[in-house]
């Protein structure tokens, strides 16, 4: 790992560091009850759009009633994402004149861009209008970022509650999350990211003359379209020459803000943030490294604030760091590494003041191995499925990391409220687990931890893993499931398991060697993808209601400390353990194998 990356790493965990406090700070003020002092503007805006609504702010709502509200809420945009990619060739903004999306891809579409997953079984720019991607993408972005943050701060209020039935109201909590927190900050950096070179604009795509013209051959078409055969059958080839190239144009820095803040990952352009009107610059890679943890990030300290301890806010930080910082090494080492066949045949793998010589396979030189790794660790640590480059084309262990980052519940800094209320569960777990170990009933932040609590948990734990393994299973034994298969062997494996990891813990990343956009894979992955997204939240808001019901126990001389090194190391130990019983042999039949055979060939 060379000195550049280390600096790097570095470098991203201060700044990141630096910002995500206050900015927890103020989102502990936006999940209260009481305006946001300095922002009374806002809070007009905000009572307007209740009184427009029709809702009743100051309505308490039961975990039941909650959940009720946040499933109709999402069922309802994923139904008007559907209808949108299905209409859109006749309604405006579709300068490029796109007709209707299929059936089954549109509906794989709609329910991952309400999942916030954004898994993309098609080309952005190809495929979806202007209209489509800033009334549907965009906003879904929005709304299912506010929806993560909403059920964190249920679950958080239910450890504060004492003796409550109520875990806040839903409605309240999307429409202050969006106001005050991912509208503001997602005009910040869309003007970031437009001033660094990053389109905003309504312009049909352009055809321009290229500086250097590209000779190929391609099948003569006949006058009826068809390829001209000859005697043998065989298509008769002719010369050509390209003298131009289509540049898609388009609304791009808007969506991109949103994109990353809410770890959502949906990129405009096939390319994704590889491609330059997407992230132009080394600078602008950073921002958006820095984008996609930021919310996640705050959010730890959110969590502490509102609980009274800001020491149990810095324990779950400091965990997720160990974590992060311990993978993103691994992924680093492996991609700087040189690969063995290539070495063997003698090719010159190369060096430059940005890569320092390994793997380039599939990686921009604008950003280099350490800008690359770095963003394929973050991007799969939280639940974004942006890239800045091929994940397919890492070394198998390099490619394993971005797996297991995935395969450990996304709850390493993880998605907008998704990663802090997933590694909360395995708090609750940890303690129990610590519970039984000395004869005690297990507490955490004061409220004890009984049967129904851990049987929620084990649910919401437990829900991702039997998603993803048996999705891989029916993928690898059918026939359909077989056909997108195009990479034999182990890595043709792992780009399944990935579809279905990157699925179920709604990230939307992609090995993309796999032919995914068929009937097959886009019903199967929706499935995943939705109960992926609502199978957590329904048990997670379970245990919310259930501990909001209990009251809050004084700590005594018996009561395990939450915040310290003894509990940070159970919790990572906790993550690993699960991550590893529950995909380990998957893993050796997919990444692991093929590092092997790379020292066999």
């Amino acid at each position: 790992m060379t000195t550049q990356s280390v600096l790097l790493l570095l470098a991203f965990l201060a700044v990141l560091l630096a910002l995500a406090y206050p900015l927890g700070l103020f989102m502990a003020k936006v999940a209260g009850e009481a305006p946001v002092r300095g922002l009374g503007w806002l809070q007009k805006c905000e009572d307007a759009l209740y009184r427009l609504a029709g809702i009743a702010a100051d309505k308490a709502m039961g975990w039941k009633t909650y959940a009720i509200a946040l499933i109709v809420f999402n069922a309802l945009g994923a139904v008007f994402v559907y209808g949108l990619q299905r209409l859109q060739g006749v309604l405006p903004l579709n300068p490029q004149g796109l007709g209707a999306v299929s059936p089954d891809s549109s509906f794989n579409t709609a329910v991952s861009f309400v999942a916030n997953t954004n898994w993309q079984g098609y080309g952005g720019e190809q495929t979806m209008s202007y209209l489509t991607q800033m009334l549907g993408m965009a906003c879904q972005n929005f709304f299912s970022a506010a929806t993560g943050i909403a059920v964190i701060f249920a679950l958080v209020r239910g450890f504060s509650a004492r003796s409550s039935k109520s875990i806040g109201n839903f409605w309240v909590d999307v429409t202050r999350s969006t106001l005050y927190v991912l509208l503001p900050l997602s005009l910040v950096f869309a003007v970031a990211f437009n001033s660094e070179g990053m389109i905003q604009n309504f312009s049909a795509y352009k055809e321009v003359a290229l500086l250097d013209q590209v000779a190929y051959s391609a099948p003569k078409a006949g006058a009826d379209g068809q390829p001209v055969l000859d005697a043998a059958g065989q298509p008769v080839m002719e010369a050509l020459v390209a003298k131009t190239q289509t540049i898609a144009m388009g609304p791009v820095a808007s969506q991109e803000a949103i994109k990353l803040l809410g770890t959502n990952g949906g990129g405009f352009f096939n390319a994704n943030s590889a491609h330059p009107f997407e992230s132009p610059s080394a600078l602008s890679n950073f921002l958006q490294v820095l984008a996609i943890f930021l919310i996640p990030a705050g959010l730890c300290f959110t969590f502490g604030r509102m609980v009274g301890d800001m020491r149990q806010g810095w324990a779950v930080i400091a965990a997720m760091t160990l974590l992060f910082a311990a993978l993103t090494v691994a992924v680093m080492g492996a991609e700087q590494a040189a690969h063995p066949a290539l070495q063997a045949l003698g090719v010159d793998q190369g060096a430059s003041a940005l890569q320092a010589g390994g793997n380039m396979e599939g990686k921009e030189t604008r950003f280099g191995i350490s800008g690359s790794t770095l963003f394929a660790a973050v991007t799969t640590a939280a639940s974004c499925g942006a890239v800045n480059s091929m994940h397919d084309s890492y070394m198998p262990l390099g490619g394993m990391v971005p797996l297991l980052l995935m395969q450990f519940g996304e709850v390493i800094f993880g998605g907008v409220g998704t990663g802090l209320y997933g590694m909360l569960m395995f708090a609750i777990l940890a303690v129990f687990i610590a519970g039984l170990m000395i004869g005690r009933t297990p507490e955490y932040l004061g409220k004890k931890i009984q049967a129904y609590e851990m049987k929620m948990t084990s649910l919401a734990i437990l829900v991702t893993p039997a998603l993803v393994l048996t999705g891989t299973a029916i993928a690898v034994m059918v026939d359909p499931g077989k056909a997108g298969v195009l990479n034999p062997g182990a890595h043709g494996f792992s780009e399944v398991l990935y579809a279905f990891t990157s699925a179920a813990n709604n990230n939307g990343s992609a090995f993309a060697g796999l032919s995914a956009n068929t009937p097959f894979y886009n019903v199967m992955l929706a499935i995943a993808m939705w109960f992926g997204r609502f199978g957590v939240i329904v048990p997670v808001l379970a245990v919310a209601g259930s501990l909001a019901a209990k009251q809050r126990l004084q700590a005594n001389a018996g009561t395990m400390p939450t915040h310290g090194p003894m509990f940070i190391a159970l919790l990572v130990g906790i993550v690993v353990l699960v991550g590893v019983l529950n995909y380990v042999p998957a893993l050796a039949l997919g990444p692991l194998i093929e590092h092997l055979q790379l020292f066999t060939q």
